[in-house]
Formats: C-alpha cells, sequence, structure tokens
C-alpha cells in the first residue's frame, strides 16, 4: 500500500518552479526588446532615409527624428547624405571657337535633393556611394567644358580688359547643360558650376601674346592718329585765329594811317595858310627825302627845283639879306 502510493508519487511530473517562469518571462521580454530596438531608428538632420524590403525601396523617410520599420530582415535602412558637396572636373584640355587649345578646370557643387524619386534615383544610380557620384559628375563636367569652350574666341577668356571677358557666360553654359542631364540620370540638383583654373599651353601662349601685342599696337596707332588730328585741329585754329587777329590789326592800322594822314593834310593845309612859301619849302625838302637816300647820286642843276631851295634858301630869308645888305 505505502508501496504503491510512494510509486504513484515518484510518476507524477514536478512543477515548474516560480524561478524558471520569471525566467522564461523575462527571455521573451528581452526579445520583444530587442525587436522593438532593432525596429526604432534616428534620422538626422541632412540625410534621409531609405526603408528597403527585401532589396526593394518602399519609403524614404526625410524628417529628422525617431521613426519604425519592421525588424530585420524584414525591413532595412539606407542613411543617404544630402548635405552639399564639390567636384572638382580635373584640368581639361579644350578648344575655342578660333581654333586654340587652352587648359580649363572647372568645379561643380551638387547635392542630393530632398526627394523621393531623386533620392531613390541616387541610390540605385551609384549604389549610394558619393564618391562614385563625384567620378560621374567629373567626366559629365569634362564633357560640357569641351563643348562649352568651342562657342567661346579664346580673347574672350583671356583678356587685359574686363570688360571683353565672358567667363560669366561659359559658366552659365556649363550649368545649363550639366543640371538636366546630372538630375535625370542620377538625382543629383547642380548648385553652382564654376571655372577654377584657366591657363594656356605654350603655342597657344605665344599666339596669345602675338594677339596681345597686335591689339597694343592698334590701340596705340588710333590713340597717336587721334592725337595728330586733335594737333591739326587745334592748329589749324591757331591759324585761324592768327589771320583773323592779323586782318583785324591790318584794318586797324588802316585806320589809324588814314586818321595820320587826314591829320597830316589838316596840318599842311593850316600851315599853307599861315605860311605859303614854308610850306612849299618843307614839301620840297620831303620829297627829296623820300627820292635820295644815302645810296643816291644825282647830277641836276641847282637852280632847279626843287634844288634851288637849297641854294637860295627860304624866299623871305632872300629878301631879309637884300636888306641887310643895303
Amino acid at each position: 500500500m505505502d508501496h504503491s502510493a510512494h510509486h504513484h508519487h515518484h510518476n507524477t511530473p514536478p512543477l515548474p518552479p516560480r524561478s524558471l517562469r520569471w525566467r522564461q518571462l523575462a527571455a521573451v521580454a528581452v526579445l520583444l526588446l530587442a525587436a522593438l530596438a532593432s525596429s526604432l531608428l534616428q534620422v538626422h538632420s541632412g540625410e534621409a532615409v531609405v526603408i528597403t524590403r527585401f532589396g526593394d525601396p518602399v519609403r524614404v523617410l526625410l524628417q529628422p527624428g525617431l521613426a519604425w520599420r519592421l525588424p530585420p530582415p524584414l525591413e532595412s535602412a539606407i542613411a543617404v547624405d544630402l548635405r552639399l558637396r564639390t567636384t572638382s572636373s580635373g584640368l581639361q584640355d579644350v578648344g575655342t571657337r578660333d581654333g586654340l587649345r587652352v587648359i580649363m578646370q572647372s568645379y561643380v557643387a551638387w547635392q542630393v535633393p530632398a526627394d523621393a524619386t531623386h533620392i531613390t534615383r541616387f541610390l540605385r544610380a551609384v549604389q549610394n556611394q558619393p564618391e562614385e557620384a563625384a567620378r560621374q559628375i567629373a567626366t559629365f563636367a569634362g564633357s560640357a567644358m569641351e563643348t562649352g569652350s568651342s562657342g567661346f574666341a579664346l580673347s574672350s577668356l583671356v583678356n587685359t580688359d574686363a570688360s571683353q571677358l565672358r567667363i560669366s557666360q561659359l559658366e552659365q553654359r556649363l550649368r545649363q547643360q550639366l543640371a538636366p542631364q546630372l538630375l535625370t540620370s542620377y538625382g543629383v540638383r547642380v548648385v553652382d558650376v564654376g571655372l577654377e583654373r584657366l591657363t594656356l599651353p605654350a603655342v597657344t601662349l605665344d599666339a596669345t601674346v602675338a594677339r596681345m601685342r597686335a591689339e597694343r599696337d592698334t590701340i596705340a596707332a588710333e590713340r597717336t592718329a587721334s592725337g595728330n588730328e586733335e594737333a591739326a585741329a587745334i592748329r589749324a585754329n591757331a591759324a585761324r585765329d592768327a589771320r583773323i587777329r592779323q586782318a583785324d590789326a591790318s584794318v586797324a592800322a588802316a585806320q589809324i594811317e588814314a586818321g595820320s594822314r587826314v591829320e597830316a593834310a589838316r596840318i599842311y593845309a593850316a600851315a599853307y595858310q599861315r605860311a605859303p612859301e614854308l610850306y612849299k619849302t618843307l614839301r620840297s625838302l620831303d620829297t627829296l627825302n623820300g627820292v635820295v637816300n644815302n645810296s643816291t647820286q644825282l647830277v641836276l642843276r641847282t637852280d632847279a627845283a626843287p634844288f634851288r631851295a637849297l641854294v637860295d634858301g627860304p624866299p623871305g630869308l632872300s629878301a631879309s639879306k637884300s636888306a641887310k645888305g643895303r
């Protein structure tokens, strides 16, 4: 009896201890917490998170903060950098419109726009590798420089006259060419395109120096011709002014001379009225003064006018001498 009871008690399964139950609950809680932790993710500022389900993008998270997803391997998260980047094209030997070569280097400032469509396109095009995107952008920039520079003459790119430069127009053309290509192919938005270096090969440099020398010679010739023209105009004006002043002076001199002749005639008339014989004598002397000079040799009768006045003297003087002699 006792033996059978003891045997029955031995075959009954023992109840699990309370400690074992708590351990099981703790394990389940840990698994739940692990699942929750793996489903929780952080979206940082300046990036987007693409949620993929079995490798296929299903949604894009753009707002910074905490977000949920299904635990791996059901869903995975890929962070895409949205910050601005700059890529250099490297030195490129390109041609100008006038057939000369230049060495050019440009930069492209770009970023992945905060748009689900373009973020997904960027992820698929370059596998979310910015370095690969930079290599592709450098290739596109080199091709754009080759085609863009062909529309500009060398004097528009290298010139001592800043008003002749068209660098900004070339940069604008490069941007217009690159922006739609990169956005369509890689989901990349072009922010800015610019030239960071522009040099000349030896052959082009010699041609440029010769062109600049010819331009300077042309400018010098133009300025010399302009100066000569201005000098000729000044001389012509001076000669005209001189002729005008000379003519004015001649008129004034003629007027003065005419006035002096009138005055002389008046004086002679007054002298003749007062002393006719003296007037005749003075006029004879004036006549002699106008006819005879230092080199004149004349043989004339002394009793003939006007030389008779040198012998007889004034008529009044001869009469007075005769009276005194008596």
